[in-house]
């Protein structure tokens, strides 16, 4: 019993005092207020507790048994109204609150009558043990259980899409509601005759009581860090006045009375500072789930536009390849003689489709890896190989420039490597044909090497060459270095980004060097080998 009452008189206090305290931190917010008007709810209960364990005589009992329960009838509607509050609910669901307050105060109305508490009686160590009467049952369903478990709903529904210090407050309350009315609803079989469970209520109310102060205090709920430093500065400064007026002599009153003053003025400023800080957290957290959101909308929005742009080249890819059969089949005179006059611009027009059907390409193919669509095939393939039928395809361009292109094929053979043929011949594809575009003089260059159990393919040309700015961006989507920008304009600036994508999908790496305009440039091609 002692225990008990040790425990009642513990919540009754500290409910009563973090009540106060956070309804004079901001009288005017609702948050505020709803918790101090539960907190009232629980010191009702807690205090009519301690009085009915002390009381020896049964009618007095009874009278403390009503007056505890009338405290327990408030805790389930102030609590929803808290809850709602804190979500910032309260408007949305205002209608549903009117209800709840309605049926709480018919509650109320009879919680001193028999239909509410009927008797008290002998139960386990208590001499005076409350008995529900055919009222009580509905509060318990439609009042504790049904008021308090939509507010847990409400916090696990909340929580989903919670960040940060706003997460774990929620956490916080979720723990202490469940411990608290959790104990709370211990006490009910033994209203009913039933000897399942013992009461734990109270010390459970307390470790309620104990986390939500632990969750004000450790996420700022209410600024409680501000209200304990202005109390802790008023209570210094209320035992500094004391020693004043005690002071054994004049002396010793005017240096308690100086040091009283510059009490006040550092506590002035340690108050500002403490209020500064927890606004520039505020801020922060505010700023972080503003990111946090736009993330998530810019998330969105990627996919939106990998979609579109997956539909749009689709759409066009088909009508394009249409043209370049027409187009194919006239310069091919398979619709009879074609004039002299017209065989240069129709070239002109299947070398501007071919090059639109190159751009389709390469959205389709960003578009895929982008969204994870882009299957990897890989097989034991020679390397040599796909740089043997790319030189053959690009040569006639090179003699076209008058550029040489050279493969040094390794002696002996290399060893086949598990490598995706069709993405890893248009990489290499893309840059040998890159450096025959920016070349205007000598040649290109392609070897190949084997280091630390990796292949090194170097592909070297003596053209535009790069600036330190271009090489750390080319690879980059939609992407281009100035100098090649002006020596071929009809780039789109997507091969290179779709080299990187297909290389790193190979677990490999790429990258290129340069030692400045006009010194030409190297791109390096790293791929893992099993050695």
């Amino acid at each position: 019993m002692n225990l008990f009452l040790s425990f009642s008189l513990i919540n009754g206090i500290t409910a009563t005092v973090l009540g106060i305290f956070v309804f004079f931190k901001d009288r005017k917010s609702l948050i505020n207020k709803t918790f101090f008007l539960m907190s009232l709810g629980v010191a009702i209960w807690s205090f009519s507790y301690c009085k009915w364990l002390l009381v020896e005589e049964r009618e007095i009992a009874l009278f403390w048994s009503r007056m505890l329960n009338f405290g327990a009838t408030l805790i389930p509607i102030f609590y929803l109204h808290w809850i709602f509050s804190l979500l910032d609910l309260v408007k949305k669901k205002r209608k549903l609150l009117f209800l709840g307050y309605l049926m709480t105060f018919v509650f109320l109305c009879f919680s001193f009558t028999p239909y509410y508490i009927k008797s008290v009686k002998p139960t386990l160590s208590f001499p005076y043990w409350p008995q529900a009467g055919p009222l009580y049952i509905c509060f318990l369903f439609l009042g504790y259980f049904g008021l308090v478990g939509y507010g847990l709903y409400q916090l696990f529904k909340t929580r989903k899409t919670s960040f940060g210090d706003k997460r774990a407050q929620i956490d916080y309350v979720i723990l202490g509601s469940i411990m608290g009315f959790g104990g709370g609803s211990t006490n009910f079989p033994l209203m009913f005759g039933i000897s399942l469970l013992p009461p734990v209520g109270q010390p459970l109310i307390a470790l309620y009581v104990i986390i939500l102060t632990f969750a004000i205090t450790r996420y700022h709920l209410f600024g409680i860090i501000v209200i304990l430093t202005e109390l802790l500065v008023a209570v210094i400064g209320l035992v500094m006045i004391i020693q004043i007026f005690i002071a054994p002599n004049l002396l010793w009153r005017l240096i308690n009375g100086i040091v009283f003053v510059l009490f006040i003025i550092v506590g002035y400023y340690l108050i500002r500072a403490t209020i500064r800080e927890i606004r520039r957290r505020e801020e922060m957290e505010k700023l972080s789930l503003q990111l946090k959101a736009a993330n998530v909308e810019l998330d969105k929005l990627s996919k939106a536009k990998s979609e579109f742009i997956s539909i749009a080249s689709h759409q066009l890819r088909t009508p394009l390849s249409i043209v370049k059969g027409y187009i194919s089949m006239i310069l091919g005179e398979t619709y009879g003689a074609l004039p002299k006059t017209a065989k240069r611009p129709l070239e002109n027009v299947y070398k501007s489709n071919e090059r639109l059907i190159n751009l389709v390409n390469n959205l389709l193919n960003i578009s895929r890896i982008e969204s994870g669509r882009m299957e990897f095939e890989p097989e034991k393939i020679s390397i040599e190989e796909i740089i043997d039928g790319v030189v053959f395809d690009l040569r006639i361009n090179a003699e076209k420039k008058k550029l040489y292109l050279k493969w040094k094929k390794p002696e002996p053979s290399l060893p086949k490597i598990l490598l995706d043929k069709d993405k890893m011949r248009q990489v290499i594809l893309n840059l040998v044909d890159n450096a025959i575009k920016y070349t205007q003089q000598g040649g290109i260059t392609i070897k190949l090497l084997i280091a630390n159990c990796k292949l090194l393919i170097a592909i070297a040309d003596t053209g535009e060459g790069m600036t330190k700015e271009d090489l750390g961006k080319i690879f980059e989507s939609f992407s281009r270095g100035t100098v090649g920008t002006r020596a071929y304009t009809e780039g789109a600036g997507l091969g290179l980004y779709i080299a990187r994508r297909f290389v790193e999908m190979h677990n490999g790496k790429i990258w290129a060097e340069s030692e400045g305009k006009g010194k030409g440039s190297t791109f390096y091609i790293e791929l893992p080998m099993i050695c």
